[in-house]
């Protein structure tokens, strides 16, 4: 079914959102007040690799002002045991560790204790009174220094190695004998960070009635809830998370940090407290995507069918396991058809915060890798770049390494999209001036998606609309996305459906905004929610003409010749049985994974280094696109951090672990003067698994561009660079090593 066949679906409403937001009434988390509040400050640690000799918090206790102090031994000390709360198997002494450093410190940055007190003014003097000893330890801050014998070990044992990830199929090896080219080369990434807007923030009210109540701003709420109940050692009904609108997350803004804290000053005060991170520590004390180190080498025949591949990916996991490889591992060749494949991943431990998730974790680094090679493969064959990829393209029935076949996917879809862009033929245009040069670069890149429970209310009210609560924070507009889908079902516009965000207390679980999920699965249980509305409204329908079969069709119930319209019909609830109310939960499996591609115009200034981006296309296969427009955004907006990446963004660290451009003056995010205008083009090739036919969308758009324009500049300037970011200094000894 095409999308024009939709009566709701595929069309460009506003969002539910929109007038809160720019009238500036919508609240976030540093907006939230309560009586009484109490203001919240921490104490991070100056080295980024100690032992905590000792922790004096007794001058602080004392200072005007100041209610409450606390540290990690606040924390109840329970045993040691293996949780997952929605990212993974962790030890509950990691998750305690990483909120409030006990007895060492792994990052500089790492939160020591924190103050609660009548001002922020207050709470901030107060916590410079703390008084900490270090011991200070040597630091690992790559993947590279971490692995060598001999390294300074984090977590003691033999090894800051936490996990190998390993995936083959076919014969590798061999394959590489029979082929007529190899390409083997390594890369390098630098940590990079989310880069949203607003900072962390978290409002805990621990009440007398024993309930902890918690506003913040979050990704998931449920997953705060159930760390701040292990982290607590409350039950999870005793916990009550609400979360406000968010600034920004990419997948930042999913583990938590400053709930558990404010929860132990609340207590301890008797009043609510609230902590908001300044950009410093958002920089150095919540949880960027790893630098890595790879290895990629690809084997192709004459005509151009690649027949092996082997990728060795070591990616920073942080303080503490549980780092990105394992996704990188799962994309790097997902894109191709390769009978041949050997894939090993190391998570490894460095003296930087945490790894985070942002936006495909793992998968753009591995795709700067892959599509690099694939662009040397190309040009080694003199065939167009496109070609190859189309020659190779992963299909329906393909095999990915790590196991799974792919069921209907666009890859090929997107390929072709691309070939028949305009832009893939139009003229690169003159340099600007004599030192400059340009080029042209192409790459794709894939996500695989995931699904995670979801659950979903629809309240039918008497005058024909409905109200929607579910519970997936909405960052990029899903209220509405969601809202569509309920409303296509149930055949009434999109604006007669009232969508709202909910508590933990509300809702049934849900899992986090992330990994492209929440269109695709609390969409489907949108789906499911409306079903259940018409299911029952048929039966009134049904009940009202004392007829044995109701028709539903376009908003419409009928019974032979008698019909009535939704609103109709709502507002004969009374009469037929009371309120409808329609509700579902869903933990669906078949995420489908999104594959995308760039195209990518150049413009290098070889007397400076300069990148400039001349013209940017994305392509993206959305399976099924609810809301054009906020598709296209975020096809938009993962290109932007992906050209940020590629050529700019960086943790720049000295020698000691310190990050030396923790602001965002220094640390240099793209603004609208350094990039084009975003061409996007949606393909749409319907997951057979979806009742609308959704793909998540979030997140394989970043995955192609820091690749597409490190094959531009290759294409500009005649030399391969292998390290991100592609800054002009890097640039310029690029061109000065060919020289």
């Amino acid at each position: 079914m095409s999308t024009s066949s939709y009566n709701v679906i595929g069309t460009r409403p506003p969002r539910h959102d929109g007038a809160d937001k720019v009238t500036g009434r919508a609240i976030y988390a540093a907006d939230f007040q309560m009586n009484g509040l109490l203001h919240g400050a921490m104490v991070r640690s100056t080295h980024a690799h100690a032992i905590l000799k000792r922790v004096d918090t007794t001058k602080a206790a004392a200072f005007p002002g100041v209610v409450a102090v606390v540290t990690a031994d606040d924390f109840p000390q329970t045993p040691d045991r293996i949780v997952d709360l929605g990212e993974g198997e962790t030890p509950v002494s990691h998750l305690r560790g990483n909120v409030l450093a006990k007895g060492k410190v792994l990052y500089q940055g790492h939160a020591i204790a924190a103050v609660a007190a009548t001002s922020l003014q207050a709470a901030e003097q107060a916590a410079k009174l703390i008084e900490v000893e270090y011991e200070p330890l040597p630091c690992v801050l790559t993947a590279v220094e971490a692995m060598a014998a001999g390294a300074p070990l984090l977590h003691g044992g033999d090894t800051n190695v936490t996990a190998h990830v390993h995936h083959a199929m076919g014969d590798s090896e061999a394959a590489f004998a029979g082929a007529a080219i190899v390409i083997e080369r390594e890369f390098t990434t630098a940590t990079v960070h989310q880069g949203y807007i607003e900072p962390h923030a978290a409002t805990v009210l621990w009440n007398n009635d024993g309930r902890v109540n918690v506003w913040c701003s979050t990704q998931g709420s449920f997953v705060v809830r159930d760390v701040v109940s292990c982290l607590l050692d409350l039950p999870v009904s005793a916990v009550r998370v609400t979360p406000t609108e968010i600034g920004g997350g990419f997948g930042g803004k999913i583990p938590v940090y400053l709930e558990p804290v404010a929860a132990l000053l609340s207590k301890k005060s008797g009043r609510p407290v609230r902590l908001v991170m300044s950009r410093r520590d958002v920089f150095e004390g919540s949880g960027p995507t790893p630098g890595s180190m790879m290895r990629v080498k690809m084997g192709a025949d004459a005509d151009g069918k690649l027949i092996a591949a082997q990728a060795f990916l070591a990616y920073e996991a942080g303080a503490y396991a549980g780092g990105m490889v394992g996704a990188g591992a799962m994309c790097v060749f997902a894109a191709y058809d390769i009978a041949n494949q050997t894939i090993d991943g190391y998570d490894v431990l460095v003296n930087k915060p945490s790894t985070a998730a942002y936006r495909a974790p793992g998968a753009p680094n591995a795709a700067f890798a892959t599509e690099s090679v694939v662009d040397e493969i190309a040009r080694k064959l003199k065939m167009d770049p496109l070609e190859l990829r189309l020659r190779n393209a992963s299909r329906e029935g393909t095999r990915r390494a790590d196991g799974p076949k792919f069921r209907r996917v666009g890859c090929v879809e997107v390929i072709e999209a691309m070939q028949a862009h305009p832009h893939y033929s139009a003229p690169l245009g003159e340099p600007s001036h004599a030192e400059a040069k340009r080029g042209r670069g192409v790459a794709i890149g894939y996500w695989f998606n995931i699904g995670l429970p979801s659950s979903c209310v629809i309240s039918v009210n008497a005058d024909g609309t409905a109200n929607l609560i579910e519970g997936s924070t909405d960052i990029g507009g899903t209220r509405t996305s969601i809202a569509m889908q309920a409303a296509e079902v149930m055949g009434i516009p999109v604006d007669r459906i009232h969508p709202a965000v909910v508590d933990t207390d509300t809702i049934g679980y849900t899992g986090v905004t992330g990994g492209s999920r929440t269109t695709y699965a609390t969409g489907w249980a949108a789906h499911d929610a409306a079903q259940d509305v018409i299911r029952q409204m048929k039966l009134r329908a049904a009940k009202l003409w004392q007829a044995e079969a109701v028709e539903f069709a376009d908003g419409v119930f009928q019974a032979g010749e008698r019909q009535m319209t939704f609103a109709e019909l709502a507002g004969k609830m009374s009469e037929t049985g009371g309120p409808v109310v329609g509700q579902a939960s869903v933990n669906p499996r078949g995420a489908g994974g999104s594959f995308a591609g760039v195209i990518a115009d150049v413009e290098v200034d070889t007397g400076t280094g300069k990148t400039t981006i001349l013209r940017f296309t994305a392509v993206q296969d959305a399976g099924r696109a609810i809301h054009p427009s906020y598709v296209e955004g975020q096809m938009q907006g993962g290109s932007v951090q992906g050209i940020g990446w590629a050529l700019n963004e960086e943790y720049w660290m000295n020698p000691e672990g310190r990050m030396m451009n923790a602001s965002l003056l220094d640390y240099r995010m793209p603004t609208i003067l350094d990039v084009p205008m975003i061409d996007t083009q949606i393909v749409e090739v319907p997951n057979p698994a979806h009742p609308f036919g959704v793909r998540g969308v979030g997140e394989a758009n970043i995955v192609s561009p820091p690749a597409g324009i490190a094959n531009a500049i290759r294409d500009a300037i005649g030399v391969r660079l292998y390290h991100l970011p592609m800054n002009p200094p890097a640039v310029a000894a690029a061109m000065g090593g060919q020289k």
